[in-house]
């Protein structure tokens, strides 16, 4: 929870103290305190705000702020430090796009994995769902690292699961686009991705620039490996390229425009890939689903043979990543057997793979780069297919009131 106050000009009628204004002792002005869940909320009313913690209980009476605790310990700081924003409100506006989650996808250029941590440290790892990770009791241990990675750092599931791992003495990393969130505040360490701010209900340009954040730390992890320079050095290099191919995917934005138009009234779609793609397809299917409330399926298409190539026919709309990467022939063989069921597969493939796109009944093209940052690449055309699927289908993509991020509660004084 955030305060925030702004300067107004009739009197304080009360006495204040440093600890319980926003503004200094002596100034003869009162306060407007704003209370919200997330500072972007409130940027345009005002840029000083005071982050809440668990147990703190908040007060406003006549223009001035007292803070209590619910439960008091030794260790508690009785004082909370007042912050400043530093987001400008032209990072806020729309500008020239629809809405904010059209402006935020195209924003990904600017604001630019999982397998890559173990391939380069050759330490396992584990990838969990928070919500999951409390139910099992999972066993962590003081050896362990923790990453929680979530946009907003306020995500209740992340931070019980964070809470979990601290009790057991494990270091934790954040990696959050909030600056001051429950999360920035509480692990032992992170990153800000800094991405700008992330009106729309979706995560889109938090989703690559996070997905960027942990390949770098591999890449720090991985340094002092001499087996791995030379692919540390593909992985540099494509890093540098990511920003100008994430601008040329983009351009495909009126051909994702007509592909959607001929879905939109479809109920279902299913996303296969494999390997590094396997995350995409699921990333993809959420944004699908959580968009336009088609229901989407993200399938390992490894396991198609196991169940999911049941559903698929003429008339089951079916995308696939396919790459030439480690999985390509498998992942020929998997497409393969989808046109063998009349199937009308609609492939993400490299822009110079002509083989692939023989068997396509629609192809989206995306530039060629090192197979670890492919997926930011590929991940794309599924967010821009699932914000034009939702316009076309008469929702607002910015404020889907099934996912509605919470907005500001005004307190005047």
């Amino acid at each position: 929870m955030i305060l925030a106050g702004k300067e107004v000009t009739k009197n304080c009628p009360a006495s204040r103290t440093d600890d319980t204004s926003l503004y200094p002792v002596g100034e003869e002005k009162s306060v407007e305190y704003y209370i919200a869940s997330d500072a972007s909320t409130i940027i345009e009313h005002t840029n000083r705000v005071i982050f809440l913690e668990d147990n703190d209980v908040a007060a406003v009476v006549a223009g001035c702020l007292s803070i209590h605790r619910v439960e008091r310990t030794p260790s508690d700081c009785p004082a909370r430090g007042i912050q400043t924003l530093q987001v400008e409100m032209q990072q806020m506006m729309k500008g020239n796009y629809s809405s904010f989650m059209q402006k935020e996808i195209f924003e990904q250029p600017e604001s630019v994995t999982r397998q890559i941590l173990e391939e380069l440290t050759e330490l396992p790892v584990t990838v969990e769902l928070s919500s999951d990770f409390l139910d099992r009791s999972t066993p962590v241990f003081r050896d362990d690292v923790c990453f929680f990675l979530s946009q907003s750092g306020e995500t209740a599931d992340t931070l019980m699961a964070l809470r979990y791992c601290k009790g057991r003495r494990t270091l934790t990393v954040g990696i959050t686009n909030t600056v001051g969130s429950s999360i920035s505040r509480e692990t032992d360490c992170g990153v800000h991705i800094n991405a700008g701010p992330e009106i729309g209900v979706a995560s889109t340009k938090v989703y690559t620039s996070q997905f960027v954040a942990l390949v770098m730390f591999a890449l720090m992890m991985s340094e002092d490996r001499i087996s791995m320079q030379q692919r540390r050095k593909e992985i540099i290099q494509g890093l540098q390229n990511l920003p100008e191919q994430i601008k040329e995917v983009l351009s495909s934005d009126e051909e994702i425009q007509r592909l959607a138009s001929e879905l939109y009234q479809q109920k279902s779609v299913l996303i296969m890939g494999r390997g590094y793609h396997y995350a995409t397809c699921l990333e993809g299917a959420l944004k699908i689903k959580e968009i336009t409330f088609m229901h989407s399926e993200g399938i390992l298409a490894g396991e198609l043979k196991h169940g999911p190539l049941a559903l698929v026919d003429h008339r089951m709309p079916v995308i696939m990543v396919v790459m030439r990467d480690p999985t390509f022939v498998k992942c020929q063989n998997a497409l393969q057997q989808v046109v063998a069921r009349q199937g009308r597969p609609i492939l993400i493939c490299e822009k110079n793979d002509e083989e692939t796109m023989k068997n396509a009944y629609r192809a989206i093209k995306v530039p060629h780069t090192v197979d670890c940052l492919q997926g930011i690449l590929s991940v794309i055309p599924l967010q821009l297919l699932a914000f034009h699927l939702a316009v076309l289908r008469g929702y607002d993509v910015d404020d889907n009131k099934r996912l509605r991020k919470i907005e500001a509660d005004y307190v005047p004084m």
